[in-house]
């Protein structure tokens, strides 16, 4: 080895790690894989169809189901998402129909274990395609909407305002006080109750199940009752939509939900997510005294003439809080954007 020689060595940026180990367990698609590789591992076992197993199946198609509904929303432009989105609810609707008619037969020849991986996939795929046909209808009705708007004037993003201190921007608008966390244990808990309640249905009416297939009745079952509970249940949380603001001054975050007011100076300023659209537009923050704030905008019920969005943040803020020692991350879209310390 010559003097010139050098032995290097290159350790990667723990926040790099830490950024991917965060989204891998955020990632549905991840957990679904998880979850119905345990139930394929559970019903190869002998354990078919248990409490447990078909538990799994449940979560794990809906989780996958929850993943394309998402990614059909991310795709550029809208109209080739909802295009992508119209095309697979059909083929995977037409699909779970044709096997549940006619997949007994299709999987006789095969052996137990090939029976027992197709039997998880048919019960997965029933919550997955029912939470994709949920998200067709969604964009129908917003497309419904938007035609009735042409009628009178179209609602719009509620707008930065000058703040009356002077030193900084405000925006007001209608929001929910709620995690996504708990927004997804909540859809996960109607998935799962909802679904045993469709088993105990099923038992209770035998006959008819075994004449319609118990796939396709669980199917049924799942748009006659899972899609009004659905609805019901994002009824309720647009009754719980309070008035908030956010403001950004020179050197603090101002925030107000309801009744109940934070600042928030940004050199003690650790987490801010900002996503203007979807279903899931949101700011969530961290910082100050403890103050640790998820408000969602995407489903809360907005004032005649404003859309249930958040504005873009203006270029200052960005310039402000990379002062204040923040690093800034964009999605694909810039629809979202996390601040982090």
């Amino acid at each position: 080895m010559t003097e010139n020689t050098r032995t290097t060595t290159t350790t990667a940026d723990p926040h790099v790690r830490t950024t991917v180990t965060r989204r891998l367990v955020r990632n549905p698609l991840v957990w679904g894989a998880v979850l119905l590789l345990a139930a394929i591992a559970f019903t190869v076992a002998g354990d078919d169809l248990s409490f447990f197993p078909f538990l799994l199946m449940l979560v794990g198609g809906w989780c996958f189901g929850f993943a394309f509904v998402n990614a059909t929303f991310d795709v550029v432009p809208a109209r080739n998402g909802a295009i992508l989105h119209l095309g697979v609810a059909i083929v995977l609707g037409a699909l779970v129909a044709f096997v549940a008619e006619f997949g007994g037969d299709l999987l006789a020849p095969f052996p137990d274990a090939v029976r027992s991986v197709a039997v998880v996939l048919q019960m997965a795929a029933i919550p997955a395609v029912g939470w994709i046909w949920l998200g067709l209808l969604s964009r129908v009705t917003d497309l419904i909407t938007r035609r009735d708007a042409k009628k009178r004037p179209p609602p719009v993003t509620p707008e930065w305002e000058r703040e009356e201190s002077g030193d900084g921007s405000i925006v007001r608008f209608p929001g929910i006080e709620l995690r996504m966390r708990r927004l997804t244990q909540a859809i996960v808990a109607i998935v799962v109750v909802f679904g045993l309640l469709g088993v105990v249905v099923l038992i209770a009416l035998d006959d008819i199940a075994m004449r319609m297939g118990p796939r396709l009745a669980i199917l049924l079952l799942g748009i006659v009752v899972g899609l009004p509970v659905y609805l019901a249940f994002t009824a309720i949380l647009r009754r719980r939509t309070q008035q908030c603001a956010v403001a950004f001054g020179n050197d603090e975050l101002r925030i107000r939900v309801g009744e109940v007011h934070h600042i928030i100076p940004f050199r003690e300023l650790e987490f801010l997510r900002w996503r203007c659209r979807s279903d899931y537009a949101r700011f969530e923050v961290r910082g100050g005294s403890g103050v640790d704030l998820s408000v969602v905008t995407g489903i809360a019920k907005p004032p005649r003439g404003l859309s249930a969005e958040l504005p873009p943040l203006p270029r200052r803020v960005y310039r402000r809080l990379e002062l204040a020692g923040l690093t800034v991350e964009k999605s694909r879209r810039d629809e979202v954007v996390t601040f982090r310390r």
